[in-house]
């Protein structure tokens, strides 16, 4: 298997016990982490295979163990490491929803003009934001929601918005 799709960043270690405190960018956070299952940790450039031994959601983050990871110095080199699903375990979505992957580097139009590409999409709460970067490397703020994402096409990477007064709004 090569391929293998971020779920998260590893944060901190949690209490003496080989516990970590993830945070999540997967919406599929019981799924991912059930006991038993195999995760992957990328440390210096070497992917760590992980087995799933405890699981518990706690505020923003996921508290994890990991089966012969059995107290915090065994634990403590992988903070700030991202840790990955492999591509065989991924989850189908609906018609018209998407991957983070599947948006990055997509050019994004309002009618025929280029407003630029898809560098992240973030979430503070009510929605995902698209981060769109334009030719003049200045970063645009695009909620993906219907009243602004009118059509995505993954295969042609390229998504149609729908613009509002002051949505695109530059200093020139």
């Amino acid at each position: 298997m090569s391929e293998y799709y971020v779920i998260g960043t590893i944060v901190s270690t949690h209490a003496l016990k080989g516990e970590v405190k993830i945070y999540s960018t997967t919406d599929f956070r019981v799924e991912r982490y059930q006991v038993g299952n195999t995760l992957y940790i990328k440390k210096d450039n070497q992917m760590i295979e992980v087995i799933i031994k405890s699981y518990r959601p706690h505020k923003d983050y996921e508290l994890v163990s990991f089966e012969n990871y059995n107290d915090i110095n065994t634990v403590l080199p992988l903070v700030k490491c991202k840790i990955y699903v492999g591509g065989d375990n991924v989850q189908s979505l609906d018609e018209d929803e998407y991957y983070y992957r599947e948006l990055f580097n997509c050019s994004v139009y309002h009618e025929d003009q280029l407003i630029g590409k898809v560098v992240d999409v973030v979430n503070y709460g009510a929605s995902d934001i698209l981060i769109i970067q334009d030719e003049k490397n200045k970063e645009v703020m695009i909620p993906f929601v219907n009243d602004f994402i009118l059509e995505v096409d993954t295969e042609k990477r390229k998504i149609q918005i729908e613009v509002i007064e002051g949505l695109l709004h530059h200093e020139d």
